[in-house]
């Protein structure tokens, strides 16, 4: 089942990353297909970068919300079709004001203790709560929302801070901490006080995370049951930046399970390993436009993305296997469909992409950098190292496309507590190419409105009042019947190029000695067996 773990990662392509993203493709045979799961094994999952504090509330990390999974549960789950099923809670109701949860019986937290519904609301109350000033306030949790419980009657209930189209499947998929780890962040940056299948029991930073099944879990997605072959015993994560090592590792049987991006997936295909697949948000651009940054000037956001061949930095972001954007979300089931980038971003033109400069003010100087009122039109360009092995040659051939229309723009690859770091802290940045992966067009809203950094996520310093607007009026519209104004919404952005999207990309996550089920972004920890 697919765990509804309703969060966005930032900088990263596995989801969100929340993080979400993208359903799961099986292959067909493949090395596990006629093995019988075995007992007592160690299941050992590749990461490309360390995932930083693990507190559920307080980053939107992909790679620190994937460790989440394994740790903290969520009140629902959604199964292939999107339909709402059992997690932490046994029944719920919600409209896009309030909503309830009532849990399941005998829930009993890392340390032996009952979840409890206070602790529920209390989880809710801690994000709702802008002086905590968590991430995942106007993400997942509007401002101001507030939780009272029932313990007798095990119910939670919710009332938000704001309309939310999308308050059943965001307050339901929060990752959920037990008792005193509402108190005790400290704790929870260090995977502790879970409600989930694993404890964490070995943190070497930037080199592996240990983490332990509990005997006692017996409330997994739906009709999940304990009793099953092939449960690991426990899971690492290994911190493996280099793609091609994490290829190697899987081929010896050194990994269980790992997503490649490359060339590399074509001799693992060969090899027969089994893998899932999830579509990603590959090729996306913002542009700082903070007062003083050269990207808060329209013409010069436009002139920037038209310097650029987009269908051929796709094709080597995805090593030719991508499919234009449609749109910021990409996750299956996806809530909404339709497209909101054809026919929206400026061609590929660098004769207007120049006199686009030149109207703007920015003039050729003697060295064939732009200058205006004294100032170089120098640019930095952060993107993720994690995202894979295509990432630099990608942003080395936009460097050069952007140099041949007079922009001087200097690369910068960091690792994703770095993008969060310069995106959300310093501000040191004029475009970033690390894509934002989202589950719903709701949790799109504090990134692109709103607040900024540091009272808020919305990084990029986005103003767009038809946006705001829109977003505004489809909150108030319960599920899919708001669907063509959350549409209308995400156009505006991309019209005005506030958010450029242009290609996904399929990233498949390789399994050596073990199958699992890929959702939103990640592998389904309820979902391994091991083989071999």
């Amino acid at each position: 089942m697919k765990n509804a773990r309703l969060t966005a990662a930032i900088a990263t392509v596995v989801a969100m990353t929340v993080s979400a993203c993208g359903g799961t493709s099986q292959s067909g045979q493949d090395r596990t297909a006629n093995q019988k799961p075995v007992e007592g094994k160690t299941f050992i999952m590749g990461i490309p970068t360390d995932p930083g504090a693990l507190d559920p509330a307080m980053t939107v990390l992909a790679t620190a919300l994937e460790i989440g999974r394994y740790l903290y549960d969520s009140l629902i789950n959604l199964d292939e079709t999107g339909k709402p099923i059992a997690g932490l809670a046994e029944k719920w109701e919600a409209t896009t004001t309030t909503a309830s949860f009532t849990l399941r019986n005998g829930i009993t937290c890392d340390d032996g203790t009952p979840l409890t519904a206070s602790d529920v609301a209390a989880n809710i109350g801690f994000i709702g709560d802008p002086a905590n000033k968590s991430p995942m306030a106007g993400l997942a949790i509007a401002p101001g929302t507030k939780a009272t419980a029932d313990d007798a009657a095990r119910k939670v209930t919710i009332a938000s801070g704001a309309p939310d189209a999308f308050l059943l499947r965001n307050a339901g998929g929060l990752p959920i901490v037990c008792g005193k780890g509402v108190t005790d962040r400290q704790a929870l940056a260090k995977g502790k006080y879970g409600t989930g299948m694993y404890t964490m029991t070995e943190i070497v930073p930037n080199d592996h995370y240990t983490l332990t099944r509990r005997k006692d879990y017996a409330w997994g997605p739906g009709e999940w049951q304990r009793e099953q072959p092939g449960l690991p015993e426990k899971v690492v994560f290994r911190v493996i930046q280099n793609t091609t090592t994490a290829a190697n590792l899987l081929l010896s049987g050194e990994l269980n399970g790992a997503r490649i991006t490359g060339q590399d997936q074509q001799r693992l295909r060969a090899q027969k390993l089994y893998h899932g697949e999830q579509v990603v948000p590959m090729g996306e651009m913002f542009f700082n436009q903070a007062p003083g940054r050269a990207g808060a000037d329209q013409a010069v956001r436009r002139a920037l993305v038209q310097a650029l061949d987009l269908a051929q930095i796709g094709k080597v972001l995805t090593g030719g296997a991508g499919a234009p954007s449609q749109g910021m979300i990409t996750t299956e089931p996806r809530a909404c469909t339709g497209d909101a980038v054809g026919g929206k971003l400026p061609a590929f033109d660098v004769a207007a992409a120049k006199a686009g400069f030149d109207a703007a003010g920015w003039k050729p100087g003697a060295d064939g950098v732009r200058v205006k009122d004294g100032k170089r039109l120098a640019l930095t360009a952060v993107y993720g190292t994690q995202v894979g092995p295509t990432m630099a040659p990608a942003a080395e051939l936009m460097q050069q496309s952007w140099k041949a229309a007079g922009a001087e723009v200097t690369l910068k690859g960091l690792d994703s507590p770095g993008i969060s770091q310069v995106l959300f802290n310093t501000g040191e940045w004029d475009i970033s190419l690390a894509p934002v992966t989202l589950l719903l067009p709701s949790q799109a809203v504090p990134f692109v409105s709103g607040p900024k950094p540091p009272a808020g996520t919305n990084f990029a310093h986005i103003e767009n009042e038809r946006y705001t607007a829109q977003a505004a009026q489809a909150a108030q519209m319960p599920g899919d019947t708001g669907c063509a104004t959350w549409l209308a919404a995400e156009t505006a952005l991309i019209e005005r190029l506030d958010v450029v999207p242009y290609v996904n990309s399929v990233i498949p996550t390789f399994g050596s000695n073990a199958r699992f089920k890929v959702s939103f972004g990640s592998v389904e920890p309820s979902s391994i067996r091991m083989y071999g």
